[in-house]
């Protein structure tokens, strides 16, 4: 059985941080040991930081790959390489990757479906073993939209689906409550005329009330067919937490208050916030701080977003925050682990697997050495 050991390292574990000594063996966490000696044959870490690989629960980042300019759709097999391995290099070592389902094919507002062939195309090299880290699927389930219910039916508890996410982009709420904010991004975005935006408006609300009831309880029902987790999307007062709570939803990506965030906390749902707001200083929609939720042990999780290096850059920011490495570096490896069902990785300890990341910091700046997956070396 092959076997690596990884001495003389800053280990980052469950609780605690130690100088010491990890020792993987046939794709398993097989010892921990604390002290500074280098076996024989043993990795000199210097000290650098050893901690469990990254888990990124919600990443735009491969559609960043497919479309990476507007009208350009790259060749995807390229695309989900090129994502695939810079996730490694920055030390991410499971990925849940976004997919919308749920689409608008007619009228001025057109987004086609593209979910099912995308999926199809990851799994397949994934099964030819063509991909270095471990890929999950995550649906975005829009809720204001003319084909939820025909896309999600496309799926199956075979597709590796994990987590299904509810979301509702109806102007006027969650996200964009403020039209001013709105208008300035969708405006800038697409290049619309005022009278363009009017119109996109009203499309919008009309979408949601004629389907979102529906669509709710079928994003739901889905989701418990696949086995996925439910996540709620800009949760923005109490009541929509306890409407998600009454769904079993059990996370909650970016809510956009402190009445919301502390309402999750009341239910049991885990908060997730993107690291792009933490290390900004703030929301691009004019939302709640994760740094606020932060300093009120109200941020349990942190996503990249759409910055995948943010990942551990806020994870060790946070542990700067609170004066805990452990803590911080768990937002971004065993909470969302355990958020997701993966009780096998997240943490260095004997019987998980071995996903782990060297790290060291240079002026401030993390900077990934090595990256394991199932202790081979991918990165």
């Amino acid at each position: 059985m092959s076997e690596t050991v990884l001495a003389n390292a800053t280990l980052v574990l469950p609780g605690e941080t130690l100088r010491g000594s990890v020792r993987m063996v046939a794709g398993r966490v097989a010892s921990v040991d604390s002290g500074a000696t280098v076996p024989r044959g043993a990795v000199d870490c210097g000290g650098d930081m050893v901690m469990p690989g990254l888990i990124e629960l919600h990443t735009d980042n491969l559609e960043r790959h497919i479309q990476p300019r507007p009208g350009v759709d790259w060749p995807h097999a390229s695309a989900i390489v090129a994502h695939d391995a810079e996730l490694a290099g920055l030390g991410i070592t499971t990925v849940f990757d976004a997919m919308r389902v749920g689409s608008i094919p007619t009228g001025k507002t057109r987004y086609h479906p593209y979910a099912r062939r995308l999926a199809s195309e990851l799994l397949d090299l994934r099964a030819h073993g063509a991909l270095r880290i471990s890929h999950f699927l995550h649906l975005r389930a829009e809720i204001c939209s003319q084909t939820l219910v025909d896309e999600m039916a496309e799926f199956g508890p075979e597709d590796r689906v994990g987590i299904v996410s509810l979301m509702d982009h109806t102007p006027g709420q969650r996200q964009f409550r403020d039209i001013t904010k709105l208008r300035a991004y969708v405006m800038g975005k697409n290049g619309l005329s005022e009278a363009d935006f009017i119109d996109h408006v009203a499309s919008l609300r009309e979408l949601r009330d004629r389907h979102g009831e529906t669509h709710e309880r079928v994003a739901v029902e889905e989701a418990r067919r696949y086995g996925a987790i439910l996540a709620s999307h800009d949760d923005t007062t109490a009541d929509h937490v306890a409407v998600s709570a009454a769904h079993g939803i059990r996370l909650a990506e970016f809510p956009t208050t402190i009445e919301a965030a502390r309402a999750c906390h009341g239910h049991g749902v885990a908060v997730m916030m993107g690291a792009p707001n933490l290390i900004r200083g703030g929301s691009h929609s004019g939302n709640v701080a994760a740094r606020e939720l932060a300093e009120l042990d109200l941020l349990d999780i942190v996503s990249s977003d759409y910055v995948p290096g943010a990942l551990l850059m806020a994870g060790l920011m946070l542990g700067d925050l609170w004066g805990d490495m452990a803590r911080g570096i768990a937002t971004v490896t065993r909470a969302p682990a355990d958020a997701a069902d993966l009780r096998d990785r997240g943490r260095i300890e004997p019987g998980a697997r071995a996903d782990l990341i060297r790290v060291a910091r240079i002026d401030g700046a993390p900077v990934v050495r090595e990256t394991w997956v199932q202790g081979a070396r991918v990165a």
